[in-house]
């Protein structure tokens, strides 16, 4: 489910990882995945996953001290690193503007717990959401690649939820990609106001190979209608059939699921899918795309403003000015 590489660039991006300890995944994300990117400059991000993080950065701060911030290195070493990012971020650990062999690296380091609790409950909705827009895969001991599918079938049924009854395959990519970013503070002032647009534009081959899959398999269950149009994009059509909603609904992680359905009390009407009329349908459909999106908003907003604050200390103050002034002023053009 997740892109596919030339075997050279897999073996650029395996090279990096030769500097690290041992990891249990590693995976690609961003904008140095862009087939179109030529900007030597672009700091190539990784997110990275081990069994004990602090005795990984342990390991590595034998290793690479130089990558962190000197202040968490003198006052508390892997301890610091480690509860910063699990007591005040949302578990990841960030060294960013990291220098090697002419390039510039960004690697986040997660607990394997912690990513594939996101991946299966959307429990912080931050790792999922990197995991449902393109990545390239460079280590994976545990198969995260098979587990994410859970997490892509639910990011397409969100994004249903939230769509018309007719649609492009690239609203449903933007769709797709926007649900990390509701509520995102970043939003508000670091981040290009242009992103979805640009993410989908740039990597619409690769989520057509991500999603194609379950395109398909909805499509099989009758839940969605497929047509060719120009540009070789596909032409999308749904019911918004309370059969429709529940089986989209259903494909959602279960503690979100279970507030939509108790909160906006359509557990009955959810189930009275053969005696509904046209209007009690679409008071279903808006009901439960109203509650998905507060129940999105309120966990990305907290995991976002969280990883902010812990980014900042993380990676200290030079970094932390570096970072952020880079993308004020990626903003910045976007809103000129």
């Amino acid at each position: 489910m997740f892109v596919a590489i030339g075997i050279m660039d897999n073996a650029a991006y395996r090279s990096f990882l030769q500097v690290l300890p041992p990891v249990e995944f590693a995976c690609v994300y961003g904008s140095s995945l862009h087939p179109s990117n030529c900007d030597k400059t672009t700091m190539t991000d990784y997110i990275i996953g081990v069994a004990d993080p602090k005795q990984w950065h342990s390991e590595n701060l034998k290793l690479n001290k130089h990558h962190y911030a000197s202040w968490m290195v003198h006052l508390g070493g892997e301890r610091l690193i480690t509860g910063v990012a699990d007591e005040i971020g949302v578990g990841v650990h960030f060294n960013p503007f990291v220098s090697w062999n002419g390039k510039l690296f960004k690697y986040g380091v997660v607990r394997m717990h912690d990513l594939l609790q996101d991946v299966h409950y959307w429990e912080k909705f931050y790792l999922c959401g990197r995991l449902q827009k393109p990545v390239h895969i460079v280590v994976d001991n545990l198969d995260v690649n098979s587990t994410n599918s859970v997490n892509l079938r639910a990011a397409v049924s969100a994004a249903l939820l939230l769509l018309p009854s007719e649609f492009t395959e690239a609203d449903l990519y933007a769709k797709v990609c926007s649900l990390s970013y509701m509520g995102d503070v970043r939003m508000l002032f670091a981040e290009d106001k242009n992103k979805v647009k640009k993410i989908v534009s740039g990597q619409f081959d690769l989520f057509h190979s991500m999603y194609k899959p379950f395109l398909e398999e909805y499509e099989a269950k009758k839940l969605l209608r497929l047509s060719s149009i120009a540009n070789n994009q596909i032409h999308i059509s749904q019911d918004c059939d309370l059969s429709v909603d529940y089986s989209l609904v259903s494909a959602l992680p279960p503690s979100i699921r279970n507030q939509i359905i108790m909160k906006e009390g359509v557990k009955e009407k959810l189930r009275e899918t053969g005696r509904a009329i046209n209007d009690t349908r679409s008071r279903v459909r808006e009901e439960a795309a109203n509650c998905l999106q507060r129940i999105l908003r309120r966990r990305v907003m907290v995991s976002s403003a969280r990883q902010a604050v812990s980014g900042l200390l993380a990676v200290g103050a030079v970094n932390a000015s570096r970072y952020l002034a880079r993308k004020v002023t990626k903003a910045w053009k976007s809103w000129r």
